[in-house]
């Protein structure tokens, strides 16, 4: 099969992000020719104005419906929302983001409340994860974001997080 079909079948069957390896593998190309072959693709994609571009997210590559095309298919992409996060769940999902790993003691510091309930909504939602115990006294949890996370807020890495201001530097650690 041509690469570039099996490039669009893989990234359409997968339902997810792939990364570079995964693309690797499926497609029999060295993992360096991947991003070329993905550009390859995307300009194809675009020459034919096929409504799909491939987005790169949480590390890999997936299909997505054309921005350009998202307001002429409102009705046929609007699930029903999710409930949104609070004020407090939004806080300390920053908090994670910027400061991961973290312990929920670390975060209530910061925020100065409780973060129990939040951090079960977090973690419910698969936008937190726990990754380990700090080692300290008491061995707390320590809190990182997911893939999910990523995906949800559209981000390829952390490093495309908008940088802190200068004054919110540090008061973690």
């Amino acid at each position: 099969m041509h690469t570039n079909g099996l490039l669009c079948a893989a990234l359409l069957a997968a339902g997810r992000p792939l990364s570079v390896i995964e693309l690797a593998d499926v497609l029999g190309l060295q993992p360096e020719t991947v991003p070329r072959a993905v550009a390859t693709l995307q300009r194809i994609l675009k020459e034919e104005q096929l409504g799909i571009v491939i987005d790169e997210v949480a590390g890999g590559y997936r299909l997505v419906v054309d921005p350009d095309l998202i307001p002429a298919l409102a009705d046929l992409l609007s699930p029903a929302p999710l409930p949104r996060l609070s004020g407090a769940a939004l806080e300390t999902l920053a908090l994670v983001a910027y400061y991961q790993p973290v312990t929920r003691g670390e975060l209530e510091v910061a925020r100065g409340a409780s973060c129990a309930s939040t951090l079960d909504t977090l973690q419910e939602r698969e936008l937190v994860k726990v990754v380990g115990r700090k080692d300290v006294v008491g061995k707390p949890m320590l809190y990182a974001t997911t893939e999910r996370f990523l995906i949800e807020f559209g981000l390829a890495s952390l490093e495309d997080l908008p940088p802190l201001k200068e004054q919110a530097t540090g008061f973690l650690r």
